[in-house]
């Protein structure tokens, strides 16, 4: 887990992104579930590997109060073509350069991807990681979550 910054879980509950429908989506309106945040580029192979993944937990934990939320750091056109052909379940989000500095607000220095947060219900972030997240280690932090 990367250090976290003081205020990384504001940072999270006061940051607004624009969906490929171009209307803003506050993260906030997900506070109360288990968020798990992804940043992520449709250029990164590694988080395009782990997106299937996602998609799969998604499907199981959604109903049980998780939701994956993609902050792409990319052109919008890529994305909602990527989106569209691995049928992304899960709100996807324009990161832009607001995207880069909302992941380093939280901890992630090197600006590297994929980049992903995990926030319990009351807003506090349990841990990130850089890199790619593993199904297992994922269940196993949002499991006691639930």
């Amino acid at each position: 887990m990367d250090s976290l910054k003081p205020g990384a879980a504001e940072a999270v509950a006061q940051a607004s992104f624009y969906d490929l429908q171009e209307k803003v989506q506050p993260l906030a309106q997900w506070q109360g579930k288990v968020m798990v945040v992804n940043f992520w580029a449709t250029w990164c192979p590694p988080c395009i590997a782990e997106i299937p993944e996602f998609i799969k937990l998604q499907k199981k934990y959604g109903k049980q109060g998780v939701q994956f939320i993609g902050i792409a750091i990319d052109q919008k056109s890529k994305v909602q073509s990527f989106a569209a052909e691995v049928g992304m379940n899960y709100p996807v989000l324009l990161g832009d350069l607001a995207g880069i500095d909302l992941a380093r607000r939280i901890g992630n220095v090197q600006g590297g991807l994929p980049y992903t947060v995990i926030v319990e219900r009351s807003g506090k972030i349990v841990t990130t990681q850089l890199g790619t997240l593993s199904t297992d280690k994922l269940e196993g932090i949002i499991k006691p979550l639930l």
